[in-house]
């Protein structure tokens, strides 16, 4: 009888332990999504930029196939020194950017836009001002399920 019982247990915790493992499929494109705005938006906080203006304000699915879709989000701000080179605005913005969330740089050639990307939340970040004095961040999600 107490093998029977114990043999009950077991299988019970398998199957709780096997449920659970299961219900946790990631952030929603709309989800991430809004992170990713979230991101952005404190990023532009962060670094004490001035004249922030949303280019992208993003807030819709873009397809990308078998069910997934994308978002995007994007802005634009200005230096207080408008002598500073784009390169020296994007490395400023990396360290802000570790002040609001843990990103990890995927790509940094140097002289061009830095992209950034956190796991967790299937976010990406590019960091690519075009000129002296000026900042620009945008970013999109991983494809990801709609719902």
């Amino acid at each position: 009888m107490t093998r029977f019982v114990w043999r009950g247990v077991l299988v019970s915790m398998f199957m709780v332990l096997a449920v659970s493992g299961c219900g946790d499929s990631g952030p929603t494109a709309a989800e991430a999504g809004e992170t990713l705005k979230s991101h952005i938006t404190e990023l532009m906080r962060e670094s004490h930029v001035l004249d922030v203006r949303i280019t992208d304000s993003g807030g819709r699915d873009i397809p990308c196939g078998e069910g997934k879709a994308k978002r995007t989000f994007a802005a634009a701000a200005r230096d207080s020194a408008s002598t500073s080179n784009p390169d020296g605005l994007n490395t400023f913005m990396v360290g802000a950017l570790s002040s609001v969330a843990p990103y990890r740089i995927i790509e940094d050639r140097g002289n061009a836009p830095i992209r950034l990307a956190n796991d967790e939340y299937k976010t990406v970040i590019i960091l690519e001002s075009p000129a002296n004095g000026q900042y620009a961040v945008r970013g999109e999600t991983e494809c990801l399920p709609t719902s």
